[in-house]
C-alpha cells in the first residue's frame, strides 16, 4: 500500500496534534459489491455490527465478507480524532485512525467466536502497529465491539488465543480491545469508494493476510487452523 514518510509512525498521535479533518463526510458508495447488500444501512432487524482491524483493510475485508451469516462489510478508518479522514490523511499516522472493517451480521447464523476466529488466525496480533512490512499505528490490530456480550466474548477469546500462543512460543498479544464508542471519537468513517471491496475489483490488488502462527480452535486451544483469505 501507498504510505506517506513523515514523522513517527508507530506513536499514537493525540487528539490535540491530530490533523483537522473536515464536515463533508466521504462518499463510499451505497451497495456491497460481492454481497450486493447496503454499505450504510439500514440493516435487517436482529443485525449486530463489530469493528476489526487487523492491518491493511484490502485483505481483512474479504476475510470477512466471504463467512456465512456476513451482511455486509465495508472497511473505514476508527480509533482515531480526525473526522472524516481521507486515506492519504491516515497513512500518515497523524489521525489516529486504524485501518478498520465494519463487519454487519446476523448472530442467528454466525457467532461471534466464529469472527474471531477469522480475526486471530489471519493476522498477526503480536507486532504492534504493524503487519509484516505495513508500520504505522493506521495498521495496529484491534476490536471495538458495539455490545457488551461481543465484549465478553471478544475478551474470552483474546485469553483463549494468547494461550495458544505462548504455548507455541509466540509472544503477547498487542490488539487493542475498547467499546467502539470508546475507541477515539467513537466513529467508524467510511473510506472512499475505490477502497470498498478493493480485492474484488483488483483481484491481484495487494493482501498480506492469511493464517499465521497458531489456529484458534473454536472448543479449545489448538494448533490447526485454516485462513480464509
Amino acid at each position: 500500500m501507498f504510505k506517506f514518510l513523515s514523522g513517527n509512525k508507530t506513536t499514537m498521535v493525540s487528539k490535540a496534534d491530530a490533523l483537522p479533518g473536515r464536515d463533508t463526510p466521504i462518499d463510499p458508495g451505497s451497495t456491497h459489491v460481492v454481497l450486493g447488500t447496503p454499505l450504510q444501512g439500514p440493516w435487517p432487524d436482529g443485525m449486530e455490527i463489530i469493528y476489526v482491524a487487523m492491518g491493511c483493510f484490502w485483505g481483512a475485508e474479504r476475510i470477512f465478507w466471504k463467512l456465512d451469516g456476513v451482511y455486509s462489510t465495508a472497511v473505514g478508518y476508527m480509533g482515531g480524532w480526525t473526522t472524516n479522514p481521507t486515506y492519504e490523511e491516515t497513512c500518515t499516522a497523524q489521525t489516529g485512525h486504524t485501518e478498520a472493517v465494519q463487519v454487519v451480521y446476523d448472530p442467528s447464523t454466525i457467532d461471534v467466536e466464529t469472527l474471531m476466529k477469522a480475526f486471530w488466525e489471519n493476522h498477526d496480533p503480536t507486532t504492534p502497529n504493524r503487519q509484516g512490512n505495513d508500520v504505522g499505528t493506521q495498521y495496529r490490530s484491534a476490536i471495538y465491539p458495539t455490545t457488551e456480550a461481543q465484549m465478553t466474548a471478544v475478551q474470552a477469546s483474546a485469553d483463549r488465543y494468547q494461550m495458544a500462543l505462548e504455548e507455541a512460543g509466540y509472544g503477547a498479544i498487542s490488539t487493542e480491545i475498547k467499546p467502539a464508542d470508546e475507541a477515539g471519537d467513537g466513529t467508524f468513517y467510511f473510506a472512499e469508494e475505490y477502497h470498498q471491496g478493493y480485492l474484488h475489483k483488483n483481484p491481484r490488488g495487494y493482501c498480506n493476510h492469511g493464517f499465521c502462527q497458531v489456529g484458534y480452535d473454536l472448543e479449545a486451544h489448538g494448533q490447526t487452523g485454516t485462513g480464509v483469505a
